[in-house]
């Protein structure tokens, strides 16, 4: 069992994480190097050789490779990644990076996303080596660079160019699984995830015909695109749940006593009251228009008008999707992907969830464990490259009226420091059996 030292630790390493600020811009605008290098440093105190790599300068990253007790088992990816979106100090109640410690709460950016697990992964290996403990299998932990753009710099140079470092693993484990939803009545949920969706960035370009505002224009590029936008806007996708949304609404609907038989879903997600929240975005497809691009002058009509749209498919959706775009689009629209990437889907009736499903229960034996697929994504899409299934396993245990979700790229996100001693624990019972 972790020991006292990992439980301090991890509260210390979070804080000191989110005082390096590794803000991510975009478009290449962040230095990850300061957090890659202490987290190599934590890596080689626990007795690892870590190897620090970049594609580009100052984007780095971090692998290194514990051996495991059997040389015939499969290998596991632990990963998290060291960047954070950008916060603005004057919105937060405590400086966002300051990672100040206060009534039990670490503060500031990242303390969610993801720099708390970064952290819990430390602790737990430095635990290990002061133990003498060795996993059953191989664990390569992975530290990655520009998770919060387009992971160019960080998951998907790795899996392109260093794929010898992940030789033997089949499963990853990395954000946004095993946290306490609490659902208004008393029930505590831990929700594991086992699929994400694809990601599906676009950009629309409307053409027209150039001319003064004050003149009849049949062909306004700007007119054109917004009734593009507008039917993407108001399109109703139909359902199409994954086997991972259909585990999650059975074991849902078995918990507060529903008809499991799923043929309304719709009117299945109401009765689910505020539990729908885990399901409600993974039912279907999705296209949000987010950017407007256009025009230089009041009284000019522009030749070109540009859109941005966030788009997510579900696991084998893709056709669908692009299918409903070109129709929504109309033929004076053009769409192209700006950023894609693919959906996963993970078994939820593998060894490894079962063990992490364990792992929880035995520090949590109030909550229920069930299945769930992100409606977003993270690097185990590029690591999927790699033949590698992924979940997301970040345990954490909360108090009731703290809004897990809400600390994703919000103001004031903070973790309470119980909920990183939980994450120890969990963690650290998960990778011994695992």
């Amino acid at each position: 069992m972790a020991d006292q030292q990992a439980l301090e630790e991890v509260v210390r390493f979070t804080s000191d994480l989110i005082r390096i600020d590794t803000t991510n811009r975009g478009g290449g605008d962040c230095q990850e190097r300061p957090a890659a290098e202490y987290a190599a440093e934590q890596l080689a105190g626990a007795g690892l050789e870590p190897v620090m790599l970049e594609r580009t300068k100052g984007r780095t990253n971090v692998v290194a490779r514990l051996e495991g007790t059997d040389p015939s088992a499969d290998a596991l990816l632990l990963h998290g990644h060291l960047d954070v979106v950008p916060a603005r100090a004057e919105d937060w109640t405590v400086h966002p990076f300051s990672g100040e410690i206060r009534d039990g709460v670490v503060w500031g950016r990242g303390a969610v996303d993801m720099k708390n697990m970064d952290a819990m992964i430390l602790a737990v290996l430095r635990s290990w080596a002061r133990q003498g403990v060795r996993p059953r299998r191989d664990i390569v932990v992975a530290f990655t660079a520009d998770e919060e753009d387009s992971a160019q710099d960080g998951s998907g140079f790795l899996a392109d160019q260093h794929p010898g470092l992940f030789e033997g693993c089949t499963e990853g484990v990395s954000e946004s699984g095993a946290f306490t939803f609490h659902d208004g009545s008393g029930r505590q949920i831990y929700p594991i995830a086992a699929g994400e969706r694809g990601t599906a960035w676009l950009k629309l370009t409307a053409r027209g015909r150039a001319g003064h505002g004050s003149k009849v224009n049949k062909e306004n590029a700007v007119t054109r695109l917004a009734a593009a936008i507008t039917r993407i806007g108001e399109h109703e996708w139909p359902l199409r749940p994954t086997p991972t949304v259909w585990a999650a609404l059975s074991e849902l609907a078995t918990l507060y006593g529903l008809d499991a038989g799923l043929d309304d879903i719709d009117r299945l997600l109401e009765k689910l009251g505020p539990a729908a929240k885990l399901v409600e975005s993974t039912v279907r497809n999705s296209a949000n228009p987010t950017m407007l691009e256009a025009g230089y002058k009041l009284n000019v009509i522009p030749g070109e008008a540009v859109a941005y749209v966030d788009g997510r498919y579900l696991y084998g959706g893709e056709d669908e999707f692009r299918t409903t775009l070109d129709q929504l689009t109309g033929p004076d629209v053009e769409w192209e992907f700006h950023h894609r990437e693919v959906a996963l889907q993970a078994p939820v009736d593998s060894p490894t969830y079962a063990k992490m499903r364990a792992a929880v229960e035995e520090f949590a034996p109030e909550g229920h464990v069930v299945p769930y697929c992100m409606s977003g994504g993270t690097d185990a899409k590029q690591f999927s490259r790699l033949g590698i299934t992924g979940y997301g396993f970040t345990p954490l245990r909360l108090p009731e009226g703290y809004d897990y979700q809400a600390m994703f790229h919000g103001v004031d996100e903070r973790v309470p420091v119980e909920a990183l001693h939980f994450g120890v624990r969990v963690l650290d019972r998960f990778l011994r059996t695992a």
